[in-house]
């Protein structure tokens, strides 16, 4: 009975010593805070319920900063970026930091590039997870069946401001200002190019390749899912499914095509995840059969430690 306790007890010390790095301390410890940009619609948490669900606990547990920004849950990429980097500035000025590394998920992605673009000296690094770093067909459609000035517009455009105003007063957003038609117009295929010709750091000059992985100092990375539909007891994954249809047949997360998403050093763009889990949405329901998204985002923050930021 002995011997067998104490090869039981051998075996588990085995086993504790064989634990990844990813488990040990200061493993998502950047030499940066942490700054998470919430996409379309989103919020920093309304109630207990986070937009980066899990993540920021995740991320802390091991030594990083980590800052959840609120922005304009609906408004086009500029004005979220102006909002993003006042809200910069203060994580700098409490921080005595002198760069952030700045995560968008999203519309998080484009308007993170915003902030790095007109202040690469305050920033380290952008990820873009899910990002519409080159419109989405979704919005496209949107814009298709509810053209601009007709009624069906104006009566969507009132329905996703209103939506946008409660998300806002939920999470304690500060009265930030909404504009639904702004914010599809932004993330339209049009409005995308638009705002990379003016923005193009980081952006794959071919339809699916990489982008350059360093700019003016801030180094770009990103990753993205490909699978709309991946949790049976997800509320939200059919009608990702739904929209997927969008992209005629191209890789997608349900809202954003792979290529669209590829942004400099491309880590993924193809795990099995939709729009929703790439942030652990809807409340940890992903893909069970896939790497967490928490993982992901730890990972990365490892990946940005190795990598001096």
């Amino acid at each position: 009975m002995k011997s067998t306790v104490m090869r039981w007890l051998a075996a588990c010390a085995l086993a504790l010593s064989l634990i990844p790095t990813a488990f040990a301390a200061g493993y998502t410890q950047t030499k940066y805070p942490i700054v998470l940009v919430h996409g379309l619609f989103g919020f920093d948490n309304i109630g207990p319920v986070e937009y980066f669900y899990g993540i920021p606990s995740a991320l802390r547990a091991d030594g990083a900063k980590v800052y959840v920004v609120q922005v304009a849950a609906a408004n086009s990429t500029e004005v979220r970026g102006e909002q993003l980097l006042s809200q910069v500035r203060q994580v700098l000025a409490a921080t005595g930091a002198a760069k952030v590394n700045l995560m968008g998920h999203s519309h998080g992605g484009p308007t993170a590039r915003y902030v790095a673009s007109v202040r690469p000296d305050l920033v380290a690094s952008v990820t873009s997870i899910g990002g519409v770093n080159k419109g989405s067909a979704v919005a496209d459609v949107l814009l298709g069946v509810a053209p601009v000035g007709t009624f069906s517009n104006t009566v969507l455009v009132s329905i996703t401001n209103g939506l946008g105003t409660l998300i806002n007063f939920l999470s304690g957003g500060g009265g930030l200002s909404q504009n639904s038609l702004a914010a599809a117009q932004s993330l339209s295929t049009a409005g995308s190019k638009k705002f990379n010709a003016a923005h193009p750091q980081g952006v794959p000059t071919s339809a699916c390749g990489e982008g350059a992985y360093n700019v003016n100092g801030v180094a770009y990375y990103s990753w993205s899912g490909a699978k709309p539909y991946t949790h049976l007891l997800d509320v939200a994954d059919p009608a990702l499914a739904l929209t997927s249809l969008a992209f005629l047949g191209a890789k997608n997360d349900g809202l954003v095509s792979s290529c669209s998403s590829r942004l400099g050093k491309v880590i993924r763009d193809d795990y099995a995840i939709n729009h929703l889990d790439e942030v652990n949405q809807t409340v940890g329901l992903t893909n069970l059969f896939e790497t967490s998204p928490v993982t992901l985002f730890r990972q990365q923050a490892n990946r940005l430690k190795n990598a001096g930021l």
